[in-house]
């Protein structure tokens, strides 16, 4: 029992080409960082420019004379990680990627989030951390662990009651694999579900209980 617990302590705080890892982070005091769509598409910007083992400039300075097309969605070249899934909260996020660059790939998350933080600050006349610590990583351990977190972070805002059905959430992959056969397919083939249809049940199918499950941790912790 001590060498499992042991070996999931070490994964979950160490990346390892071709491995899966949920990484998370929220801002401090929950603040509504991601409240304003603008906002929330110039942290995705940020986490598809900085996601190159080639970036030298920052986002801001790009940006000054170059746009983005983004959906990071699609694989690169030289990405440090591949984007499996992703969900933009008003004040958080989640990722579900696969590590191709373990040794950049800390850097790549934190050149995002300081990305995103200077723009906010400025742009807010703000100062101060926005972050409530450094992201936090679970070693995704199994295929059936990789689908179950595909499907629980595309129905967070569901579960959060923002929206009622996850596709009309527009800060999130969700959309993709439910309207594009090739992100099943092609671009995440990953996922064991390579049909729209099918993948579409079994993430609207949990949607009720989710909810329930997170009524009732609220109703113990209460």
């Amino acid at each position: 029992m001590f060498f499992v617990l042991a070996k999931n302590w070490y994964m979950k705080n160490k990346f390892y080409n071709g491995c899966f890892y949920h990484i998370f982070n929220k801002s401090i005091a929950n603040f509504g960082i991601f409240s304003k769509p603008n906002n929330a598409l110039r942290f995705i910007d940020g986490l598809d420019y900085y996601n190159s083992i080639k970036t030298k400039m920052s986002l801001s300075v790009y940006l000054r004379k170059n746009s983005l097309d983004t959906n990071f969605l699609l694989p690169k070249e030289d990405s440090v990680a591949k984007i499996i899934s992703y969900c933009i909260m008003p004040d958080h996020y989640h990722l579900l990627v696969k590590i191709i660059h373990m040794e950049k790939f800390s850097k790549y998350i934190n050149n995002a989030e300081a990305s995103f933080s200077r723009y906010f600050n400025i742009k807010t006349n703000r100062k101060g951390p926005l972050w409530q610590s450094r992201f936090k990583s679970v070693y995704i351990e199994s295929n059936e662990h990789l689908l179950h977190v595909s499907r629980y972070i595309h129905l967070n805002p569901t579960t959060k009651y923002l929206v009622d059905n996850p596709e009309d959430w527009n800060l999130s992959s969700y959309k993709y694999f439910i309207s594009d056969q090739k992100y099943l397919k092609e671009y995440v083939k990953e996922i064991s579900i390579d049909s729209c249809i099918d993948y579409k049940k079994f993430v609207e199918n949990n949607k009720d209980y989710q909810r329930e499950l997170k009524h009732i941790r609220k109703l113990m912790l209460d």
